[in-house]
């Protein structure tokens, strides 16, 4: 019997928030899992910090320089003949410079209440329940 093993891959993402509005990035069309919109983020490479993926991350997708974060939820998913993800959601306390879209197809700011309405990545699904929910204000305050 074969059985198939997938490598966890760790992936970190950004909660920003602009006033009463967080950004939301949609995947470029020709990216894995095309135009399913995410928080912006990305794989952490071998021997790097979190926080440290996550700036760097940022840098290179918003051309922002990030300055604080505070880990706000942590999640697991496995898509369907693909990678299981360790996620890790930081909302981002402080930055400098302008969010520009570098890489994305799209990017919004939108209310919390409007996240649903966006065709979501699975693995930020519950992340997107918790935000939208009772628990949220406690989880972002």
């Amino acid at each position: 019997m074969e059985t198939k093993t997938h490598k966890t891959i760790s992936v970190v993402a950004g909660v920003i928030f602009k006033a009463d509005r967080v950004l939301v990035c949609q995947r470029h069309e020709k990216a894995a899992f095309a135009l399913k919109w995410e928080f912006p983020g990305g794989k952490v490479e071998s021997g790097e910090a979190d926080d440290a993926a996550l700036r760097r991350e940022l840098a290179e997708e918003l051309g922002i320089a990030v300055h604080g974060v505070r880990q706000i939820f942590q999640d697991r998913h496995a898509y369907p003949d693909g990678p299981e993800v360790a996620l890790s959601f930081f909302k981002v306390l402080a930055y400098d410079g302008a969010v520009q879209n570098l890489v994305f197809q799209r990017i919004e700011w939108v209310q919390l209440d409007q996240l649903n309405n966006f065709d979501f990545l699975e693995g930020d699904r519950r992340l997107i329940s918790q935000l939208t929910g009772i628990a949220g204000a406690a989880m972002l305050a």
